[in-house]
């Protein structure tokens, strides 16, 4: 049976821990700064917030191109001769990515690409999803396991805070008026995927310290999830005192692991620093 090997993107914020330590692949996304093109995963994210706080303005962020698609998987079939490749992508309605993986496997054979329709942890989630699978079962069919991937797709639920709305008002994604009603209430918008795009659906306020405890459980009354994982998302800057009541709150509802995800340059491009997310799989 041919070895299957799992890959994503760098914009699932996927732990290098898990990465190395069940042999998933990763492909960077691009991060635009000062006219200078930086590899996502090699640009250390507090120089994005240094840079907003030097210019008022975000960097610009890209997609992995064709080209780079084609090398990354030829070199994952140089290395991996006999290889069957299964690509979980980052959301086809947020980035041209997932669509430069398609071109790119046009003339590879024995490589399967499914669209997570999701990004940082709510990605991370269905990789890690398929890896367990995979490891259970390493001689499984690829198809079968695609099939089975595929199905847990529109159960991967994430909810996300921006840590504050000035990365998101200098990104153009809230006007000047939303922005100042919104700091002057201390209004956080709550992000969320829906049908795989990015939108917002519910808005807090009030200190990071109550919102993320108000997110954290409107987020498990909304959805059943999966009690054996949950994955939390951080950008820097976000208190210590929140995630220590965050894991308490995990524990008090039963979860038997939890972990804690950094978002990268990619995701924290959007965030801003001090940014809280949820994710995990529906049962």
């Amino acid at each position: 049976m041919a070895r299957i090997i799992l890959t994503t993107e760098s914009g699932a914020d996927l732990p290098e821990s898990l990465a190395k330590k069940h042999n998933i692949h990763v492909v960077p996304m691009h991060v635009i700064m000062d006219g200078k093109d930086y590899l996502d995963g090699h640009l250390p994210v507090a120089d994005i917030f240094d840079f907003y706080n030097r210019t008022k303005k975000i960097p610009s962020t890209a997609a992995t191109n064709t080209h780079e698609y084609q090398e990354f998987f030829k070199t994952i079939r140089t290395e991996f001769p006999q290889s069957v490749i299964i690509h979980i992508g980052y959301t086809s309605k947020a980035s041209v990515s997932y669509q430069n993986a398609l071109t790119a496997a046009e003339d590879i054979k024995d490589i399967y690409l499914l669209d997570a329709l999701n990004v940082t942890g709510g990605l991370t989630a269905v990789v890690m999803y398929a890896a367990a699978l995979l490891e259970e079962e390493p001689d499984i069919d690829p198809i079968r396991l695609v099939e089975v991937i595929e199905a847990k797709v529109p159960k991967s639920r994430l909810a996300f805070l921006p840590g504050s709305l000035d990365f998101l008002r200098a990104g153009g994604r809230v006007s000047n008026m939303a922005y100042l009603g919104g700091a002057l209430l201390k209004i956080k918008p709550c992000i969320e995927l829906v049908d795989g795009k990015l939108m917002s659906t519910r808005k807090y306020r009030g200190k990071m310290e109550k919102v993320t405890v108000s997110l954290f459980h409107d987020y498990l009354q909304q959805y059943n999830i999966d009690r054996q994982q949950i994955y939390f998302i951080y950008s820097i800057g976000l208190s210590e005192t929140i995630k220590q009541r965050i894991n308490e709150i995990a524990m008090e509802q039963g979860f038997e692991n939890s972990m804690w995800i950094e978002a990268g340059a990619m995701i924290s491009t959007h965030s801003g620093p001090g940014g809280f997310g949820i994710a995990g799989l529906e049962v």
